[in-house]
């Protein structure tokens, strides 16, 4: 807790409005009469006799409220000696500290809203970028909700046709239904695949780009990092090797996220210490989702420059040919036509072409700018765990379309599909799972 001009109390559930009322007096120090929803009370806070601070309650009755329950908030003064002396005070008259995450748990139980909101509760508040803030309101707007419940009706309804069928076989037909069924499923595996891949820009746009800066020693790597961090974090000497372990940072640029890592410079060497760094640059490449290859133009390429050049051959990655105050001795198009990645002249020392790169990388993994209005976006493993079990499921029902099978093994994948999906908002899922998503929450929220 930190001090601030107002802080916020927050009580919710069915004690709420009598232990406010046990502790708010209004400015003629009285308590208020009755409570009315949606109204905002001036007055004070009072421990037994003892006149606390100056506040602004405001009064929310369920379900009309975040948790569909009865809520009241004190706006009170935000110093930190406050701010806990009214804590106490709400303690001692009947509440009880929240859990974390509990203000949001109860609101998905009481059906305020659905697991997949929640979720991006704790998104909204943690968002790094404006694309990791945009895509989170949505979500919590209920876009990808809709998404689910509109694919989720869609596949009860082949279930109860199949199930409907099969009890009543003189009234229901179902002669040519595989077909027609597979045509109603084959738009709803297009959407699953679709939600699946975005789960990769949902994830980057969430964590942020995980990047890694390699090259050569003295290629110009920790100066460029630097440079973007727009401060002096990386030792930067004339002496090869000076980096010899990984320094990772985060940074933002044009609106999105890199968490970006310094690391060794790539070559031969007997130096145990500098193997070891090297080694580690190495790993951290491989598991990287960004790339930034530095070239010093100033010095002729070597067989280190070819070895990290088999290393980035399948991997986002841009290369930036540094050093360009200097005499070059390596050209953009040689670099170009021996990497064949797209290359950026810069020059670390006088901080030139850094727009350039930060445009590059945007255009790498966004295509230039994102789409809200109609796009939905993946933003956790449990979802995209779901959705890959969905399509699975569809897949199972097109294979025992082709091979003939007996309409009620549709109903079994079907079945399977609808309830992956139920589990992405919240629909039939296990306690232990509610908790633990919840437990990720801060306190208050």
């Amino acid at each position: 807790m930190s001090s601030s001009g107002i802080g916020i109390v927050r009580i919710s559930g069915d004690e709420a409005f009598d232990v406010i009322l046990r502790i708010f007096r209004r400015k003629n120090g009285k308590a208020p009469a009755e409570l009315k929803s949606h109204r905002v009370y001036y007055g004070y806070i009072y421990d037994g006799e003892e006149r606390l601070d100056e506040v602004l309650v405001l009064v929310m009755k369920g379900p009309h409220s975040y948790t569909a329950e009865d809520t009241v908030e004190i706006d009170c003064h935000g110093g930190v000696l406050m701010m806990k002396r009214i804590l106490e005070t709400v303690l001692k008259y009947g509440a009880r500290p929240a859990e974390p995450g509990e203000f949001t748990k109860r609101a998905f139980l009481n059906g305020r809203i659905d697991l997949s909101q929640a979720e991006a509760v704790i998104d909204v508040i943690n968002a790094k970028n404006q694309y990791a803030l945009k895509s989170s309101v949505s979500q919590l707007s209920g876009a990808v909700s809709e998404r689910i419940r509109d694919m989720r009706g869609k596949i009860l309804y082949e279930i109860a046709f199949i199930e409907s069928a099969l009890d009543d076989p003189e009234h229901i037909s179902l002669d040519g239904y595989g077909e027609r069924l597979r045509e109603t499923l084959k738009p709803l595996a297009e959407e699953t695949a679709r939600l699946i891949r975005s789960a990769d820009d949902g994830r980057i746009m969430v964590e942020g780009i995980k990047t890694v800066i390699l090259g050569k020693p003295n290629a110009g790597k920790s100066s460029l990092m630097n440079v973007l961090l727009g401060e002096e974090r990386a030792i930067v000497t004339d002496i090869a090797g000076t980096t010899r372990d990984i320094l990772e940072e985060h940074i933002r640029m044009q609106g999105i996220s890199l968490n970006i890592v310094d690391t060794a410079g790539i070559r031969e060497t007997e130096d145990v210490v500098e193997k070891i760094g090297v080694d580690r640059a190495k790993q951290t490449a491989a598991e990287a989702d960004l790339i930034i290859y530095v070239v010093d133009g100033s010095c002729p390429l070597d067989e280190n420059d070819r070895r990290i050049m088999e290393m980035i051959h399948d991997r986002k990655c841009v290369v930036l040919l540094n050093k360009t105050d200097l005499e070059q001795v390596v050209t953009a198009e040689d670099l170009e036509q021996l990497s064949g990645k797209r290359v950026v002249p810069v020059s670390a020392k006088e901080g030139t072409g850094i727009e350039e790169l930060e445009q590059e990388i945007k255009e790498l993994f966004y295509h230039g700018e994102l789409n809200f209005n109609d796009e939905v976006y993946i933003t956790n493993v449990r979802q995209k765990a779901a959705l890959e079990e969905t399509l699975e499921s569809l897949k199972m029902v097109q294979q025992s379309i082709d091979s003939g099978m007996p309409e009620d093994f549709y109903s079994i994948d079907l079945m399977n599909a609808y309830e992956q999906l139920g589990l992405i908002i919240g629909e039939a899922v296990e306690d232990d799972l509610v908790n633990e998503i919840f437990g990720k929450f801060c306190m208050g929220k």
